[in-house]
């Protein structure tokens, strides 16, 4: 493999020399380093290696139908919270690809995704050390127009490996719309998929007699009317045995519904979602994000000012059901409750608990290993509250210089469910945050943050504020703290302060910051991993051509 590697790369370097008559090379590059200190407040320790740095860069020809592309990668060390597997230096992502308006044909690496992902979702999420890209072929055709027809096989990335299992899928869609142009004249559409996905992975087991091949199928319809979208998806799949379900033999099911409707002004999307036993590896005994064939969409408020954010969701694939409901309107502009400039309000509600489970004959406790495990009805609702959340915000534009946004949430979190902790406090928290900007000229901003956390529980109250000053339209200096006041210890009444200075310039970014970062959880989209405290320097430099 690491021949055939250098004889691809060797052959793009070709190519490139002669990129500027027949071709188009473009990419992006990124590196991260982090300078570690200690600090026994925060429990933040200076690895021996003392710095932490990766990176990587791709490089991507363009010819004709044709394209070929690298990545480059470093993680020399890895940087502390991620998998120090990633130690070591390499191209783990290479591929060829022909692709015309009718098919296209990958081999190599590639990402890919069937429907929401329930089923599968081959991705990479730098922040959450995730990349489970498939190492293999893949083949789409769309031989009539609104119909196509994908197929795959390969096996997952595995740090600078693969993993032992195979993955092999198929995957349709179908467009009505495409295929009777009627409907579209009605501004009506209706689009079925269907999908299947196995992995192969031999029984090594002394014990317990595993499955060698496990396949997962689904189908989903979605139907859009003018301003009206409605989705669903389904997904079932025989047992799988594995780490993530205590090697019970129960088979999996999942399903997810959505409807949107929006209108100038006013917008409204309602979820529901409900699962057991959707765990869905290459490999029966991974852990954390590593080898995930499939997705567990979160269908909760993706959070982006940092204490709203402090108590996360986080997908249960072994059991869970949940509904949400996003409002937005927009009062209108030049009135008195919308301003000069309109005010746009946003509504989020989410309630995530568990399925209910009843135990079966062969099984002593829910849950034990190499048994059916338990029985669930998809949407029952068990007995355990997860997560709950109720979010609303207010942007307003108050003039052609002062922009605000206020934010207030109420949560309730799970602790031990969501953490994998036992015996910790349920935590309820209030967080209010009042987000203001004023643009001074063309070329100065000024941007502030107030935030405030309140629980009894857990590590207390919290307060933070930034200041951020944009100067000349490239460059910017923030300082900002995070005080964790309400801790019952006093000794651990923290300030995480941090010192960021930047500049960006078109695709370009440069930044440099100092402080502490507190420990923590770190969730996109329901997938986590785990943040150290730390303390120290950070340089974040990334460009894309």
């Amino acid at each position: 493999m690491k021949k055939a590697i250098f004889v691809l790369f060797a052959s793009l370097v070709s190519l490139v020399g002669t990129a500027q008559i027949k071709g188009q090379l473009h990419g992006n590059f990124q590196t991260d380093v982090y300078l570690y200190e200690n600090d026994s407040l925060i429990n933040a320790e200076r690895p021996p290696h003392q710095a932490g740095i990766m990176g990587y860069a791709n490089f991507i020809y363009n010819y004709g139908n044709f394209t070929a592309g690298v990545r480059y990668e470093t993680y020399l060390n890895t940087p502390e919270g991620f998998d120090s597997r990633y130690d070591g230096e390499g191209i783990p992502y290479r591929f060829l690809q022909y692709e015309t308006e009718k098919y296209k044909i990958v081999v190599g690496n590639f990402y890919e995704q069937f429907g929401s992902g329930l089923i599968l979702r081959s991705y990479e999420d730098k922040t959450l050390g995730i990349d489970n890209s498939i190492d293999g072929i893949l083949a789409s055709l769309q031989s009539v127009k609104g119909v196509t027809i994908k197929g795959l096989v390969g096996k997952q990335r595995f740090f600078w490996d693969k993993g032992p299992g195979i993955v092999r899928g198929v995957d349709g869609e179908v467009s009505m719309a495409s295929l009777l142009p009627k409907l579209s004249e009605k501004s009506l559409d209706i689009i079925i998929g269907g999908s299947a996905v196995s992995k192969f992975e031999q029984d090594l087991d002394p014990v317990y007699k595993l499955p060698e091949n496990v396949m997962a199928t689904g189908g989903r319809v979605a139907v859009s009317y003018k301003n009206l979208l409605l989705k669903s998806e389904y997904v079932y799949k025989i047992n799988d045995p594995s780490a993530d379900n205590g090697y019970i033999y129960q088979d999996g099911q999942a399903l997810m519904l959505s409807g949107t409707y929006s209108r100038k002004g006013f917008g409204v999307i309602l979820q529901a979602k409900s699962l057991f036993n959707m765990s869905f590896r290459s490999s029966r005994n991974a852990n954390l994000n590593n080898l995930m064939i499939n997705y567990i969409p979160a269908i909760t408020k993706t959070q982006s000012y940092s204490l709203a954010a402090m108590y996360p969701y986080a997908s249960q694939p072994n059991g869970e059901t949940g509904f949400q409901a996003d409002i937005f309107y927009k009062l209108p502009k030049k009135t008195v409750v919308g301003g000069k400039y309109g005010t746009t309000i946003s509504l989020n509600f989410s309630y995530v608990g568990a399925i209910k489970k009843t135990q079966v004959a062969d099984t002593i406790a829910l849950g034990q290993p190499g048994t059916l495990g338990y029985n669930a009805t998809l949407f029952s609702m068990g007995n355990e509250l997860y997560y709950k959340d109720f979010n609303i915000e207010i942007n307003r534009k108050i003039s052609k210089h002062l922009k605000t946004n206020f934010m207030y949430q109420n949560v309730f979190y799970n602790y031990d469910v969501l953490r994998g902790k036992v015996g910790h406090e349920n935590v309820l928290a209030n967080v209010a945050v009042a987000d203001i900007s004023y643009k001074i000229n063309s070329k100065n901003a000024i941007k502030t943050q107030l935030q405030a956390l309140f629980t009894e529980q857990d590590y207390g109250n919290w307060a933070m504020g930034l200041l951020q000053y944009t100067f000349k339209r490239q460059w910017f200096v923030a300082v900002l703290d995070q005080y964790n006041y309400g801790n019952p210890e006093e000794i651990k009444r923290i300030h995480y302060y941090n010192f960021i200075l930047g500049y960006t310039h078109g695709a370009s970014r440069i930044q440099l910051g100092y402080g502490k970062q507190r420990e923590g959880i770190m969730c996109v989209g329901g997938v986590c991993r785990e943040v150290p405290a730390m303390y120290g320097f950070t340089l974040n430099v990334s460009t894309s051509f």
